[in-house]
């Protein structure tokens, strides 16, 4: 990338990561395919059987939110920057298929929780090499990830509806769609499902491409983890990744501590 060019997408990416925050932070064989539709099926079958689990309140939802001795790195907030603690009525998908994704991407509760609770987590800044010419200074500087967590409790398995909601519109959505946040207009070119993280009854992770600039199209991930009548979302951003398109992982540190914490 030419030096003018750099410079010009390190500016962008400043405000583009805040209006990204602020939304926001080998394949198998066809006898594989078929056995794992079947464990879904019977995963789906046993869950329709059982009780449902309690919904927790807002005060025992702070219990188990992420804290700041639940990681050994980075800086957890418990009270979110205006710009992060985007509201419900904030949140608009032209097609409405598509809004679970776009809530989740902002960090906003699905449908109609009992209660809820965010969290932030920021990584430390990593300090450039003093030999570094002063475009990959101004990179490296931006190799920053963040997440936003809500955490959401519900009545009468409104957990596994919002879990449901969120796979299908992975899958309706997955060629693309337009979103306004914050009245901030979004162009998302593909939603992809990655790998589901463990650790709770069902959970679902899908990478979304926002188109930046003419040439730069940027990743950021979103993460969700069912247990019991819980939801905790994760909606993560890299600031050098806004910048220069380039994929980055998941903080799995940051996923599992919280998970953990639900039981």
């Amino acid at each position: 990338m030419k030096s003018t060019a750099v410079r010009r997408t390190a500016l962008a990416a400043s405000a583009a990561a805040l209006a990204l925050l602020a939304t926001a932070c080998g394949g198998s064989g066809d006898g594989d395919k078929k056995d794992e539709g079947k464990g879904k099926a019977d995963a789906s079958a046993s869950a329709s059987a059982a009780p449902a689990a309690k919904a927790l309140t807002a005060a025992e939802l702070e219990k188990v939110a992420l804290a700041q001795a639940d990681v050994k790195s980075g800086k957890v907030a418990t009270k979110l920057e205006a710009t992060d603690d985007i509201a419900e009525d904030q949140v608009k998908a032209e097609d409405e298929a598509c809004l679970p994704l776009v809530r989740a991407q902002a960090a906003v509760a699905q449908g109609e929780p009992a209660a809820t609770v965010k969290r932030s987590w920021t990584e430390e800044p990593k300090k450039p090499s003093d030999d570094l010419p002063v475009e990959e200074a101004l990179m490296a500087s931006l190799d920053v990830d963040k997440m936003l967590i809500n955490l959401a409790s519900y009545e009468d398995g409104g957990a596994e509806q919002a879990m449901k909601g969120l796979t299908t519109a992975a899958e309706k959505c997955a060629g693309g769609f337009t979103a306004t946040v914050a009245g901030e207009k979004l162009e998302f070119v593909k939603a992809a499902t990655t790998a589901a993280p463990e650790g709770g009854d069902e959970g679902v992770a899908v990478t979304l491409t926002m188109a930046v600039e003419e040439d730069v199209e940027a990743p950021s991930k979103i993460v969700v983890v069912r247990k019991g009548a819980t939801l905790v979302s994760f909606s993560a951003v890299n600031l050098a990744s806004v910048a220069t398109g380039e994929d980055f992982e998941v903080p799995a540190e940051v996923v599992d501590a919280q998970v953990a914490k639900l039981g």
